[in-house]
């Protein structure tokens, strides 16, 4: 009768057990499930905020991530205002005081050769170590690198443009145009050099810019988006539906 009686106990303790273990399970799980649905509410979130380009990512990693990534926005300031001044100072050199690329390399490498050469030669007569030129060797995996990656992207451009001119995308065809003609009156302007220094100081300038304010920047952004659409819906509507169609976009129909 005892072990009766006790059996019936641990029957009991096991079904108590069960009960329990269940509803922990189950309570686990819908705490996992709560938890699994937060996030996809903050994706969904996040992918109704509209992003200058269309970027998902941070600005950091847009640009590549690594060292180029950090002196463009700034993260070690000594080296990114070194690089500013340097080009800064290639800029007065050739554009303010008009000194030549020719000249300049001739002159430098002038005074370079006489103070190494002096060094060397006085090195025996001040008791003291000549100077330890280094042996400066282009790796061949490096120019083939190079020129794999220009020879891609060289490729490429030349199927946008290929793309471009065969008349299957007008509103491509029109921003390649609008943007070649305005590259046009900046160059009409100014010389190479002075636009390249102009694009070296935008890209070490707009882009931490924009990391600092990216919110603002990207509502701005977006209304002037939405802004533009409507101007492109009523031209494409007045001018663009009636120019007759290419015979590619009439092939691709039939």
């Amino acid at each position: 009768m005892a072990d009766q009686v006790g059996d019936h106990d641990s029957l009991v303790d096991k079904i108590t057990e069960k009960i329990h273990g269940h509803d922990g399970s189950s309570s686990s799980s819908s705490s996992d499930s709560d938890d699994d649905r937060k996030p996809s509410k903050v994706d969904s979130v996040k992918s109704k905020i509209y992003r200058l380009f269309g970027r998902d990512k941070p600005v950091h990693k847009v640009l590549g991530g690594g060292k180029p990534a950090d002196v463009l926005l700034w993260r070690n300031k000594k080296i990114s205002g070194a690089v500013l001044g340097v080009a800064t100072v290639i800029w007065v050199l050739f554009e303010l005081l008009e000194y030549h690329l020719i000249t300049l390399v001739c002159h430098l490498s002038i005074v370079a050769l006489a103070v190494l050469f002096l060094w060397s030669n006085a090195s025996s007569f001040i008791n003291k170590s000549p100077p330890q030129i280094p042996e400066v060797v282009i790796p061949e995996k490096c120019i083939l690198e190079v020129a794999s990656a220009l020879r891609i992207e060289f490729n490429r451009g030349c199927t946008v443009l290929r793309e471009i001119a065969s008349g299957r995308d007008l509103k491509k065809f029109l921003i390649v145009i609008v943007g070649l003609w305005f590259i046009s009156i900046i160059g009409g302007c100014c010389n190479f050099l002075t636009l390249f220094y102009i694009v070296f100081v935008l890209l070490h300038t707009l882009p931490v810019l924009y990391e600092k304010y990216d919110d603002k920047v990207d509502a701005f952004a977006e209304k002037a988006m939405i802004e533009l659409k409507k101007q492109y819906a009523v031209f494409n509507e007045k001018v663009l539906s009636k120019i007759p169609k290419g015979p590619l976009k009439d092939k691709k129909k039939d």
